[in-house]
């Protein structure tokens, strides 16, 4: 959850039943300017309680409505009288719960459908037209064969006769396709159309009235106690910083930890910013040569993650006992990090994740977490950054994650394979940026590949390394596909990079597209 105090603002609550693309039905709605949150079902019946939301959405799932233990909503959602929308896996128990049947054994739809329209509905009026056929994009096996008492087909498909099924008297829409992804193209109107017309909201969710409103929050949850923030040179925890200095001012330290795994020139470009732009308290803690000793020899990405993770954790046991009484730590937990770790189905989040430590702190550590961004995206964080005046070039920026140059280093980390990175990075980066395409990626970096290769540079033989390319477009960073460089600009940078940078005879470009959580290279 995300809070566990009722929001100030009129909710939607969103039942998760596990599908990747739940976040997407949150993001849309996000976007319409109301706020969300989302519960997996297990949770949704004391989420519904708290929440007391004015509208309920049901997300796809990959389970059958047919095995026994499946996933349920809960009966008091139905009872409230509440409007529902319920998609794909949630139209099915939907209809299953409210007397309706489903069925298995059909032609399964997954990819791209048309949905003709057969009737009017409030739930795409002035979108979609009776009689017209329109795109929409689809995930299911089963299907429903018999519809619950009160509901009507306004729309169908090859292969869901019941694409679209409404009760309009009772307020409740059911979607067999997915409205919320993007090969659904009037899919965010549709959602737009639920939580205005038919829930009938406002669009107060703005980055201006969550300042305001986090900034009391904070205010009541530290009292006169201090606070320490962790940066690492990244926008989440840039952001966090300077939401929290502004409502507790001097209570809060920043720790900037230089681990030696950090870009060229990030240092010195995060302590310019809050020493002087700023004038946060700040401690810059040189620990270079503590993170490299660890890292010696160790080849798993994972135990990478855990090791740089651990010594933050000691770094920052040190520096609180140096300040002194600090009884918070602030974190830059974002609510993609919030949502995988409260995942029904248990999932890959704790190994995605375990960099970010939600909700990991130790025991011994004693300390109260504040987390002012847990309610955001990564998007809405940026967005938030330019409400607090953050420079654009910082919030703007490229994602960093806490393991920086570590997780873009595959094998063994050393000081020589790192100084060759941050050069490769920053000459891969320079030439983005002059060519006017930073913003339209969503990440871009060099990775420094655990191989050598035998290569002719002038009269000279070399054994050097290969240096990988990877740059990505996405939304919040939760599915990317490969940026389509022309063959032009990447001979540019590959001669750039094997000319400049001393140890490397090899560049290659990463073109395959990635899955939830898999957007770093290992």
């Amino acid at each position: 959850m995300t809070s566990t105090a009722t929001p100030i603002h009129d909710a939607i609550l969103i039942i998760d039943f596990g599908s990747q693309v739940t976040q997407l039905i949150a993001r849309r709605v996000r976007e319409t300017g109301v706020y969300c949150e989302i519960h997996p079902f297990q949770n949704a019946a004391a989420a519904f309680e708290r929440l007391k939301p004015k509208g309920v959405i049901f997300s796809g799932g990959p389970a059958s409505v047919l095995d026994t233990g499946s996933p349920r909503a809960p009966q008091a959602v139905f009872e409230a009288g509440v409007p529902i929308l319920a998609i794909c896996y949630g139209q099915q128990t939907c209809a299953l719960q409210l007397g309706g049947t489903v069925e298995g054994g059909h032609a399964a739809e997954f990819g791209r459908a048309d949905v003709e329209i057969l009737k009017p509905s409030t739930l795409f009026d002035g979108v979609w037209s009776v009689g017209g056929r329109y795109p929409v994009w689809m995930s299911h096996g089963d299907r429903v064969t018999a519809l619950p008492e009160g509901f009507t087909v306004v729309g169908t498909s090859e292969n869901a006769p019941f694409a679209i099924a409404v009760n309009e008297e009772r307020r409740i829409y059911t979607t067999m396709f997915h409205p919320e992804v993007v090969h659904t193209p009037d899919g965010g109107r549709l959602l737009a159309n639920f939580v205005h017309r038919i829930v009938g909201l406002k669009s107060d969710w703005t980055m201006a009235a969550f300042r305001e409103e986090e900034i009391r929050r904070i205010r009541a949850q530290v009292g006169s106690e201090r606070v320490i923030c962790g940066l690492s040179g990244g926008v989440d925890s840039a952001v966090a910083a300077v939401l929290i200095h502004e409502a507790i001012g001097d209570q809060l330290t920043c720790v900037f930890v230089d681990h030696g795994l950090l870009r060229l020139g990030e240092a010195e470009k995060v302590v310019t910013l809050f020493r002087d732009s700023y004038n946060i308290p700040l401690v810059h803690v040189d620990a270079e040569e503590m993170f490299l000793t660890a890292l010696q020899g160790v080849t798993d990405p994972e135990v990478k993650r855990k090791t740089i993770g651990k010594l933050f954790i000691d770094v920052f046991e040190a520096e609180a006992r140096k300040i002194g009484g600090a009884a918070f730590l602030a974190q830059g937990t974002l609510y993609p990090d919030v949502i995988e770790s409260v995942s029904f189905s248990g999932g890959p989040s704790v190994t995605i994740k375990s960099h970010h430590n939600v909700g990991g702190l130790p025991e011994r550590m004693n300390m109260k977490l504040v987390e002012p961004l847990r309610e955001l995206f990564k998007d809405e964080v940026r967005v938030l950054g330019r409400e607090l005046g953050l420079p654009e070039a910082f919030v703007g920026r490229h994602p960093f994650p806490g393991p920086g140059l570590a997780i873009r280093c595959p094998g063994e980390i050393t000081r020589e394979k790192l100084d060759i990175l941050r050069l490769a990075d920053e000459i891969y980066l320079e030439e983005i940026r002059r060519h006017g395409l930073y913003d339209q990626i969503w990440q871009a970096f060099a990775v420094i590949l655990p191989v050598k290769t035998v290569g002719v540079m002038g009269d000279y033989r070399t054994y050097d390394y290969v240096v990988g390319l990877r740059a990505v477009t996405s939304v919040d960073g939760m599915t990317a596909d490969f940026y389509p460089f022309d063959m032009a600009f990447l001979g540019r940078v590959a001669t750039r990079i094997v000319n400049e940078v001393k140890g490397v005879n090899r560049v290659v470009y990463d073109v395959t597209s990635k899955p939830p959580g898999t957007i770093e290279w290992e």
